[in-house]
């Protein structure tokens, strides 16, 4: 499931980044509606989790934006606006949910998870990715090779499932950074690659048909060969 979180509080940003890949959303965050727009523009996404006090372009016209263009995945607006005329408006300029901060942790993922069933987006047949003989299962956050079930940390299972996603497709060190640990720059470590190198043992192993490959100069990419 992917996530788009629009925050403008770096503080909150990074708590909600860390708390929703911790519960198993590939999640990506922006700090201007702007920003975000060119996120959407690229990438698809199953829900936001959008700020209404923004600079700039503020959250409602965000979401207005985004109705705007078709897009139809279900908004949590997350405001300190507190009035129920504030919550009315967000409501009717297209958001699906309103909560207030200071939050609770545990309210809003159980809403988001509400939100999704909804809309769909948690149907058996939406929540499974397969390449080959490994199949992950988005909702009991499980990956398996066969009849193998696989262990691995909510990192290890993130990345998983952005490979998953883009199967048969190259993605850059630079791109899992941002997709998979929210930065938008080098931070000059090797965490990819070691990631990289654990998935290979657990998914891979000693395994005939292996599925993780590494372009040298370029990137990895998830496919049968």
């Amino acid at each position: 499931m992917k996530l788009l979180v629009l925050e403008d509080d770096p503080e909150v940003r990074d708590f909600l980044f860390r708390a929703l890949s911790e519960a198993g959303y590939l999640v990506t965050t922006a700090s201007t509606a702007e920003e975000a727009l060119q996120r959407v523009a690229r990438d698809e996404h199953d829900a936001f989790v959008v700020d209404l006090n923004l600079p700039g372009m503020d959250g409602l016209q965000f979401i207005t934006a985004c109705r705007n263009r078709g897009i139809a995945a279900p908004v949590l607006i997350l405001s300190a606006r507190r009035s129920v005329d504030e919550r009315v408006r967000g409501l009717e300029k297209g958001g699906d949910d309103y909560l207030t901060k200071p939050f609770s942790l545990a309210e809003l993922l159980a809403r988001l998870r509400a939100l999704l069933r909804r809309t769909g987006q948690q149907q058996v047949e939406t929540t499974k990715l397969r390449v080959a003989d490994l199949e992950l299962d988005l909702l009991r956050h499980e990956a398996r090779r066969g009849e193998d079930l696989i262990p691995l940390t909510s990192k290890e299972f993130a990345l998983l499932e952005y490979l998953c996603r883009n199967q048969r497709r190259v993605v850059t060190r630079t791109m899992i950074l941002d997709r998979v640990w929210g930065m938008r720059f080098d931070p000059a470590t090797n965490i990819v690659d070691v990631h990289i190198h654990r998935l290979r043992v657990k998914i891979d192993g000693d395994r005939p048909v292996r599925l993780i490959h590494t372009l040298r100069g370029t990137g990895y990419v998830l496919e049968e060969r």
